[in-house]
């Protein structure tokens, strides 16, 4: 028996046609239209499964969005330029790039801000984060990045690649062979090696960790179409998630409910699933100019995270410096968030290489309040 509504109905699914790929299986327990987790659960924070690196100190987003805004400057301030997060979370991150970013000129006024999110109670997370912020910046929100309108681009992405399904894989002796989802002599869901070698083979490298190997079908074509959209139109990209040396010669995914670790096939649309991203694999299917991946303690190194910091407890209260010290250690630190989480920036190849992937610490001007 399975234990979940969703999980029910994936188990009548397989009864009727066979088992289905954890691919398959990842974009029903995630993206179910009425039942799918990121449809209706409220994920991030304390009360969510899983808290995201803006959610622990605003400066995350602001040296984010002096980022975005030195690459807007370097491909010559096109007007309009498309904004885009994908997966903007409870909208702390854009909140506080644009905080961070009012006093560039005219880039506020150049901005069409677009947010790629399939779920409605964060849509309406976000609303209330940007509503009135920055006066004539209206988001528009959409299912898929590809609806959004064609133009200069400015994208950001974090924590956003680990939860595309993912194919998985395991050598065998006679050849690589998918792991599958199927059910046991009780209907409940189970994993199981499908018979026959996988066409898939000529995509798996060569060494792998375990005899294990994953491919993300959906964020390399993904990759592909955010680096089509860049040469075609100008523009920059940066891809914030985590994902080792290992990553797509491993297997792995995993499930998180309540801050914990779980089953991977437990309660399905009521947990996250997520996987470690392949950035080579992403750099590759775009097409395009690219840069790292970087830890993401490197990365905020050099844009000025230390500088921020103190700046920020100039001003604040001793608990409040405190709690800023601890969240730059969270962000930065190997043994944290600093290297099991990295950066990828994808580019036009026409400006100059951005900040962040390079020897050369850079600071920006970033306004002094503490919030």
């Amino acid at each position: 028996m399975t234990d979940s509504e969703l999980g029910g109905l994936i188990a009548r699914r397989i009864a009727l046609t066979g088992p289905i790929s954890l691919a398959d299986f990842m974009a029903e327990a995630l993206g179910h239209p009425r039942l799918g987790y990121y449809r209706h659960a409220t994920p991030v924070g304390a009360a969510g499964d899983f808290t995201t690196a803006p959610e622990i100190s605003q400066m995350f987003g602001e040296l984010l969005g002096a980022w975005l805004a030195d690459r807007w400057l370097a491909m010559g301030q096109p007007t309009p330029v498309r904004l885009v997060e994908l997966g903007p979370g409870r909208g702390t991150l854009m909140a506080d790039a644009l905080r961070a970013t009012r006093g560039v000129p005219g880039f506020h006024a150049a901005i069409d801000l677009h947010l790629v999110d399939t779920n409605e109670p964060l849509r309406a997370a976000q609303r209330d984060a940007l509503q009135g912020f920055a006066p004539g910046i209206v988001p528009t929100w959409h299912e898929r990045f590809d609806t959004v309108p064609e133009g200069p681009l400015l994208l950001v992405a974090n924590e956003f690649f680990d939860a595309l399904p993912v194919r998985q894989f395991h050598r065998a002796p006679h050849g690589w062979v998918e792991r599958m989802v199927g059910i046991d002599e009780s209907g409940a869901l189970r994993l199981a090696l499908a018979p026959g070698v996988t066409p898939f083979a000529k995509l798996l490298p060569e060494a792998a960790v375990d005899a294990e190997a994953e491919i993300c079908e959906a964020g390399r074509a993904l990759a592909a179409s955010i680096g089509a959209r860049i040469a075609r139109d100008g523009g920059w990209a940066v891809i914030i998630d985590y994902g080792g040396e290992n990553a797509g010669r491993a297997a792995s995914l995993q499930a998180v409910r309540n801050h914990q670790g779980a089953g991977i096939l437990d309660r399905p649309g009521e947990t996250d699933l997520s996987a470690h991203v392949d950035f080579e694999a992403l750099a590759k299917a775009s097409g395009v100019a690219s840069f790292g991946p970087i830890g993401q303690g490197a990365f905020l190194r050099q844009l000025g995270i230390i500088e921020r910091g103190e700046a920020l407890k100039r001003r604040a209260s001793p608990q409040q410096a405190r709690t800023i010290d601890a969240a730059s250690v969270r962000l930065i630190a190997p043994d944290q968030m600093g290297t099991l989480f990295r950066v990828l920036a994808l580019g036009d190849g026409k400006s100059a290489p951005p900040a962040g992937f390079s020897d050369h610490p850079t600071s920006s001007n970033l306004p002094p309040d503490a919030t």
